[in-house]
């Protein structure tokens, strides 16, 4: 393990920890309303989000409010790229990997705007995630095909000064908290 996998991987366990703190209502309605207001812009494109999972802030109340085509990730292997399957209120949701809730069925959707759980970020717009990569590897994917918004949802409080990099680490375009948008 390098430096810096070892430095991310204490940083990871300390973050997740503290997270599920900050996750409270008052703070989960204000991030929702700010991460809708981000995303009013880009109505009528496909938008990727998440189902929430352990203390995440969750991003479906803002997102079905949107007029667009919202899709959530699907892990289609160890070391791959996501998928994204079409999402809209009332579909059947079933347990994917790693415990996520996915669509049970749906079309795939290619994401122009995707809205990233995290578990800290820094001012450069880097983030920190659970480990696997898979978001970095989706976002190299969806980069090298055209312009893609990335957008990550998390409470400032998951705010540190500064993440070790990885050559392989794809920065956020913008974050968004219950304090508003932070851009890069």
């Amino acid at each position: 393990m390098t430096d810096a996998a070892a430095q991310k991987a204490q940083l990871r366990k300390t973050c997740l920890a503290a997270r599920g703190a900050l996750n409270t209502p008052e703070r989960a309605a204000a991030a929702a309303e700010h991460l809708y207001q981000a995303l009013l812009p880009h109505q009528g494109k496909v938008i990727s989000g998440y189902a929430a999972m352990r203390s995440e802030v969750d991003p479906m109340p803002a997102l079905a409010r949107l007029d667009a085509q919202i899709c959530l990730p699907v892990v289609v292997g160890k070391a791959q790229p996501l998928a994204f399957r079409e999402w809209r209120p009332g579909t059947e949701m079933v347990e994917g990997a790693f415990g996520a809730m996915i669509p049970a069925h749906g079309a795939e959707l290619e994401p122009q705007v995707l809205v990233v759980p995290l578990a800290a970020f820094d001012g450069r717009g880097l983030r920190l995630g659970y480990g696997g990569g898979f978001y970095d590897r989706t976002l190299e994917k969806l980069r090298a095909a055209g312009p893609v918004l990335a957008v990550g949802f998390a409470f400032a409080g998951q705010r540190v000064a500064a993440l070790p990099p990885d050559p392989h680490d794809q920065p956020l375009d913008l974050i968004v908290t219950e304090d508003g948008l932070h851009r890069f």
